[in-house]
């Protein structure tokens, strides 16, 4: 993969790198993205139904609050512009959290006394995103088991709860993404040799020879991995997107582009603006 830096990104470069990841998408537009969040409040039995899952995502999603943003943005061929992890502000103290999953996290790295001390304010992020989200439509997302990844995502750009139903869900992830919309697990699920979308990403990985870069159970290792296994399955199989497109795994309900896109319009919350975040190098580099 040559020398490949996943972006750290805190409260102090956040302009910077939105800057950055603005002028790849000039002339990148595959993105694929991964979450980082503490756990799950209820544990959804692995045969229920969809309705039953979605129930349990979206109090799991109203009730807590995301840790990481990893997004990857690069091209058809798998050339790589850049890889971003955005850490976001959390307490321990104060937010709402699983305990199991806060010390898997810990020991596979994850510094909550930094989030706590740099992290991005989760509540004018959006104010700041929204404008390179609109510039760049007609992306192409690509996902790892995406639908919490998704939900999340509609969480922080909306600040809103998640709608009541599995087709509002749906309608708002066709008005804010288009239906351009690739998850990994499920297109796995149509192929005996990578095991019908019973593996994880890193075992999918490993079968089709494709390298980590970077520490698992963090969002920007995790997007870059996403990234460069939907193109190595693109390059095997030779996938026929169109089957594919606008499915996610978990739920039946495929994404239609609307006939009108939205373009995200948020209030400015505070004083927040590109100037009042300070600068600050801090940056993962990894030779593989």
């Amino acid at each position: 993969m040559g020398d490949i830096r996943i972006r750290k990104v805190w409260a102090c470069n956040l302009i910077d790198e939105l800057q950055n990841m603005d002028a790849a998408l000039q002339h990148y537009r595959l993105v694929s993205m991964d979450m980082e969040f503490p756990g799950f409040l209820r544990n959804t039995p692995r045969r229920s139904d969809e309705f039953s899952l979605f129930a349990d995502m979206k109090f799991n999603v109203d009730n807590l609050k995301i840790l990481q943003l990893g997004i990857t943005v690069f091209d058809e061929n798998g050339i790589i512009a850049g890889t971003w992890e955005f850490n976001f502000k959390f307490l321990l103290e104060r937010d709402v959290f699983d305990p199991n999953s806060i010390e898997f996290l810990k020991t596979n790295g994850i510094d909550f006394e930094e989030l706590k001390t740099n992290g991005i304010n989760m509540v004018s992020f959006p104010n700041l995103f929204a404008p390179l989200f609109n510039r760049h439509r007609n992306l192409k997302w690509i996902t790892f088991h995406g639908l919490y990844d998704l939900a999340y995502m509609v969480k922080l750009l909306t600040q809103q709860r998640l709608p009541m139903s599995i087709l509002g869900f749906t309608d708002i992830i066709a008005a804010l993404f288009g239906c351009y919309m690739f998850d990994v697990k499920y297109i796995a699920r149509f192929y005996n040799d990578l095991h019908r979308g019973e593996l994880g990403l890193e075992k999918l990985a490993k079968i089709l020879g494709v390298r980590r870069v970077g520490g698992a159970h963090h969002a920007g290792s995790d997007s870059l991995l996403t990234a460069c296994v939907f193109t190595k399955m693109k390059a095997v199989y030779g996938i026929e997107e169109s089957k594919f497109a606008g499915f996610l795994y978990g739920i039946s309900t495929r994404i239609y582009k609307p006939v009108r896109t939205q373009v995200l319009s948020l209030p400015r919350i505070g004083n927040q603006g590109f100037s009042s975040y300070g600068r600050c190098s801090l940056l993962t580099s990894v030779n593989q």
